[in-house]
């Protein structure tokens, strides 16, 4: 679903649907109903599991919250999803770290603070192309068009930056942004191995990476480890502090849920690689080689933040955040203070 259908329909919903945060149940002070918004891929195979396994209304019925409903939906891209927080159609969302930072850094210490409850995952993105002679980033030209989720805000634009600055220096951090188109990864998955649009190279994620570089003419130039020096955070679910503040139990309920699913997929990937298949309407890949997807000892699925400052210094350095928290625990909520983040 686009940011444009997505509103509309939210618009020409019941008002109660359109503003789930003004729901309240008749037994409690907090929400009786939340939306949650994630994206398409691998990385979002944690909400896929809280979504089938109810996982966010049997936390609730333990703290005392019986009637929640959550209502999952999925976005085309990193700006979708960031409208819908920012205009309260949603209540939280799966994002990258980078869109984390920048919204903490435009709304640290306003009644409309956003920060992200936990990570999601770590996993790392693919930068591939169909182009043979591109062996590394400086083989790209005006030519090409490098496929991202959100032009300039998106963990892939951001990891293409720091990569860019690592190769020619920090003042040509952008040096590659003129390459960037928006595009969904189904979009440009579809793009790259079929060479019949002018997207040659994709900045891509799980499972999409995997087929693209299964095509022939298709290989990897990049890898967002590499250029983080370790594994780091795909997605942070993000939401606002106010939220949290006014639902203490429903928040509660969403990270011990989010932290059941983790613990799910890393016992029983074989179950986890069937929830992925029925929603998604997997046609591709056997439930076998999902399995093998969601256990790539790259894929770690966890509530851990891992390369939250890696990012936020850099965008701080390079002048696209304003200001460098002091600590990754600055951009998430307590909940996951406890945890060895980083």
């Amino acid at each position: 679903m686009h940011r444009r259908d997505f509103c509309k329909a939210l618009a020409a919903a019941p008002a109660a649907m359109a503003a789930p945060m003004l729901m309240r149940s008749a037994f409690a002070d907090e929400v009786s109903s939340i939306v949650m918004v994630s994206q398409h891929g691998l990385p979002y195979l944690p909400m896929m599991v809280m979504e089938t396994l109810e996982l966010v209304e049997k936390h609730a019925a333990k703290l005392g919250v019986a009637s929640l409903k959550p209502d999952y939906k999925t976005l085309g891209g990193t700006q979708s999803l960031i409208d819908a927080l920012l205009s309260r159609q949603m209540d939280f969302g799966v994002t990258g770290v980078p869109g984390l930072a920048t919204l903490w850094d435009k709304t640290a210490g306003t009644q409309n603070e956003i920060r992200a409850l936990s990570a999601v995952q770590s996993m790392p993105f693919m930068l591939v192309t169909n182009r043979p002679g591109v062996k590394t980033i400086r083989d790209f030209t005006d030519r090409d068009r490098i496929a991202v989720p959100a032009i300039k805000v998106s963990s892939q634009a951001i990891c293409l930056q720091m990569a860019a600055a690592k190769e020619w220096g920090d003042d040509q951090y952008a040096r590659l942004d003129a390459c960037t188109v928006t595009r969904s990864h189904p979009e440009a998955a579809v793009s790259v191995m079929s060479k019949a649009t002018e997207i040659d190279s994709h900045y891509s994620v799980a499972p999409y990476y995997y087929y693209e570089l299964a095509t022939s003419g298709v290989h990897n130039v990049l890898r967002s480890y590499d250029t983080l020096g370790g594994p780091g955070t795909n997605g942070v679910m993000l939401m606002t502090k106010k939220f949290r503040d006014a639902n203490p139990k429903v928040t509660q309920a969403v990270y011990a849920a989010l932290t059941e699913a983790e613990d799910f997929i890393n016992k029983k990937p074989g179950e986890a690689a069937q929830i992925y298949i029925k929603t998604t309407n997997e046609k591709r890949s056997s439930e076998g080689e999902m399995i093998r997807f969601i256990s790539d000892p790259d894929n770690i699925w966890t509530t851990v933040p891992q390369q939250t400052m890696t990012f936020a210094t850099f965008m701080h350095k390079v002048g696209t955040m304003k200001r460098l928290p002091d600590s990754w625990k600055d951009l998430y909520m307590p909940e996951c203070h406890e945890l060895e983040g980083s």
